[in-house]
């Protein structure tokens, strides 16, 4: 990803970056495609039906994570406690999303790579909130 060389690019960073939210970016949009590559593969098992709560959770996990990616990506301007309460939201949902996908993943490898995903970013959210000023 070129998140780094974008961010640091922007008129109004001017050079200076938060390398923990830099990293919260690219864990949100790692995380937001690989839940919903997840989900998709949950509908294509033969025990869909045994997988709803999981597609459910990834589904919402992926929306979270791109939202958030999204307004973690703008440095226009300030919404402060807007983006701490959505990256404290992202942190949430990618916990819930991970601990349902790490119940399914000693039978389906997607929901085993989901549930890592989902943490690395719940992890990176957590780190980058100090940052959020």
């Amino acid at each position: 990803m070129q998140v780094r060389e974008m961010i640091s690019s922007h008129p109004d960073v001017q050079g200076s970056t938060a390398d923990k939210l830099l990293q919260c970016i690219e864990e949100c949009y790692n995380c937001a495609q690989t839940c919903t590559a997840c989900a998709d593969a949950c509908l294509a098992e033969q025990s869909a039906d045994k997988l709803r709560q999981c597609i459910r959770l990834n589904l919402d996990c992926a929306d979270t994570c791109a939202a958030t990616g999204a307004m973690a990506s703008r440095r226009t301007g300030t919404n402060v406690d807007v983006l701490r309460a959505m990256v404290q939201v992202c942190e949430q949902a990618c916990r819930a999303c991970g601990d349902e996908c790490q119940k399914h993943g000693s039978q389906h490898e997607h929901c085993r790579i989901c549930a890592e995903a989902c943490m690395r970013c719940a992890d990176a959210c957590r780190d980058a909130l100090p940052e959020i000023r």
